[in-house]
């Protein structure tokens, strides 16, 4: 009968595929049922009792000795399968065979919660993993095939469908739809595009068919930059983690001749002295000392950290930066395009004497052939495209701005110094936040138009949760003009400001707010352009803005912000000093039960099951506190 079931089971094995969780479970299930009928039975025969219990410890613990001797056997002996493989048969050996089978049995307990938890954490950063897209299609011709992305090239076209993943960074040259970005942003509002916008690869298409030319290489493309991130961050160990590698690496073997001499020197030395005694009394030290509730939860706190990030749209790219991002004492903050939104438009229209739109109009036809941001702006504001057979006669006055003939009337459109060139008295917009355009028309002043770079919907909420947060000093580091940024740094409630640096004076004022800083504290620099790589790179944290910040913003920088949303500074920081509490008391936590169980071990008080519970309770405490860092911070 055992051999026909074990060959249909050998026949159907090719087909059950089991999850290294299921696996353990099936153990635990089929070990534990053995050892409960062991302890239940009630016979008088005491091989049959043996036989259950060395079953038992065969289905629920030969994985963990076969471990053990493969070890062995490359050397590496000193780990916790060798601890509690010699836990479990000693203490067969001295006729303790429940406290053996259970020593293991709570262990595989352990081990599955340990592989549930590290699964948890691994979830929000395994969803990053879905971004990365199977198949381009590219138009070659008047075909279109299906190719891996990686042999897309620069120009090519490549057609997204709906439902499928944009394979590269693109910009779109036919049809509309709606993008979801979630999996880059962590944002769930779709994005419309249209011809000429920029799309990211990693993106899905919610709406209708695209047709975009490729703009990256598959290896530069944000999907493949946001994996290596996220592969590369388990790599940067913070401070407690690579304290917990040393530790155990001496501590492993430091506890196994401690128990060797528990069990040998004192029948030795003292008259009466049990050896079954002191074998028992080593044994369960060895059980206690088993390092694995610190090597388990203390990783597992930075690997929840990183993963609570990323959940929240925020890629950091080691366990040292969340570490260092927990002591920031100071914010050092780019202005335009990281607090505000890096797009100049109108803000103001003053008319004098004419309405808003013809105050507009005019300026936007002056300003026809300009190449100019500020014309641009202006012209965008118009909501149309100026009619070149109005105009004429354009002449552009350097520094100062144009002058040019629209529907035969002479319009001057540019700054106060034209108007003092040209002899026209107007209004003084100078306090104004933002650039001011005046317009005179035939020497008559007509009005003036304020363009600003906007805010950003959550910039005030950004300074405010930062000083709830904690951070000390929040400093504006920009290289705009003083007026302006001080308005700016007024409306947000920043004090202390920078204004027209050079990337190197950045670097220079990053360094001497280094130097203001406490022993312990760190300073962040939060910034978007290619400007800011340096600065990015020397701060202690440097802080990327990801969805459209620079890629040399992004590669200099240790976080990323995939949304460009400020106030998630301050969310991560938040996350990064939970982060390091979690570990702080994991730590605390497993050392001082530990000790406390190991001290009562040697002197002989605890027992095999206290044994049990400082290793596998201490562990499965540690690592449930651990699954306290992937929630939500708000």
């Amino acid at each position: 009968m055992i051999y026909a079931v074990a060959k249909i089971i050998a026949k159907k094995r090719d087909k059950i595929r089991l999850s290294p969780n299921q696996r353990r479970l099936a153990q635990i299930l089929a070990g534990g049922a053995v050892y409960a009928a062991a302890i239940l039975i009630n016979a008088d025969s005491v091989a049959l009792k043996s036989a259950l219990y060395l079953a038992a410890l065969a289905a629920v613990g030969g994985s963990i000795i076969f471990a053990a001797l493969r070890g062995i056997l490359r050397g590496e002996i000193f780990d916790e399968h060798f601890l509690m493989s010699i836990a479990a048969v000693g203490a067969f050996i001295i006729g303790e065979q429940s406290e053996g089978v259970a020593v293991m049995l709570f262990y595989q307990i352990g081990e599955l919660f340990q592989s549930w938890a590290v699964g948890r954490s691994r979830k929000s950063i395994a969803e990053l993993m879905d971004i990365r897209p199977d198949y381009a299609n590219v138009k070659r011709g008047d075909t279109v095939e299906r190719v891996d992305p990686g042999d897309v090239e620069v120009g090519e076209l490549i057609v997204i469908r709906p439902g499928e993943r944009v394979p590269l960074d693109a910009e779109v040259v036919e049809g509309r739809s709606m993008l979801d970005t979630a999996a880059l942003t962590g944002e769930s509002v779709p994005r419309e595009v249209l011809p000429g916008d920029s799309i990211l690869s990693g993106s899905i298409n919610a709406g209708g068919l695209l047709v975009a030319r490729a703009t990256k290489p598959f290896g530069e493309s944000t999907a493949s930059r946001i994996l290596d991130l996220v592969e590369n961050a388990s790599a940067k160990k913070s401070r407690p983690e690579r304290f917990i590698t040393r530790f155990a690496r001496y501590y492993t073997p430091a506890v196994v001749l401690l128990a060797a001499f528990i069990a040998t020197l004192p029948p030795l030395l003292i008259p009466g002295a049990s050896f079954a005694d002191w074998v028992y009394r080593a044994l369960t030290f060895l059980v206690i000392s088993c390092p694995c509730a610190l090597v388990i939860s203390v990783p597992l706190s930075f690997f929840g950290g990183i993963g609570g990030a990323s959940r929240a749209g925020i890629l950091v790219k080691g366990g040292n930066y969340l570490e260092a991002l927990a002591k920031a004492e100071t914010v050092a903050i780019d202005k335009t395009g990281t607090l505000t939104k890096g797009v100049f438009s109108v803000q103001k229209i003053v008319p004098r004497g004419v309405t808003e739109l013809e105050l507009l109009e005019l300026a936007a036809h002056a300003e026809i052939y300009s190449t100019h941001p500020i014309a641009q702006s202006l012209r965008q504001a118009y909501g149309a495209e100026p009619d070149g057979a109005r105009v004429s006669d354009v002449e552009e006055v350097p520094g100062c701005g144009v002058t040019a003939m629209v529907d035969g009337r002479r319009i001057a459109a540019g700054n106060a110094r034209l108007m003092a060139r040209l002899g026209v008295d107007h209004d003084d917009a100078s306090a104004e936040p933002g650039t001011v355009v005046y317009v005179a028309e035939g020497g008559r002043y007509i009005g003036y138009i304020m363009i600003a770079d906007a805010l950003k919907g959550d910039a005030t909420a950004a300074v405010d949760g930062l000083r709830k947060a904690g951070v000390k000093n929040i400093v504006m580091l920009t290289g705009d003009a003083q007026n302006i940024a001080e308005r700016v740094a007024t409306r947000l409630g920043i004090a202390r400001v920078r204004a027209e640096l050079l990337p190197d004076q950045k670097v220079s004022a990053v360094e001497e707010l280094m130097g203001e800083l406490s022993a312990s504290g760190r300073l962040v620099f939060v910034g978007d352009g290619i400007n800011d790589a340096p600065v990015l790179a020397r701060a202690d944290v440097g802080v990327a803005m990801g969805g459209l910040g620079s890629d040399a913003a992004i590669e200099a920088a240790d976080v990323v912000i995939m949304n460009d949303e400020p106030s998630k500074l301050a969310v991560v920081i938040k996350i990064a000093r939970r982060t390091m509490r979690v570990a702080g008391q994991n730590i605390l936590f497993s050392l001082g039960v530990k000790g406390l169980i190991l001290l009562l071990g040697a002197l002989g008080v605890a027992t095999m099951w206290a044994a049990v519970f400082a290793d596998v309770g201490v562990a499965l405490i540690a690592i449930l506190n651990s699954l306290r860092t992937l929630k939500r911070v708000n």
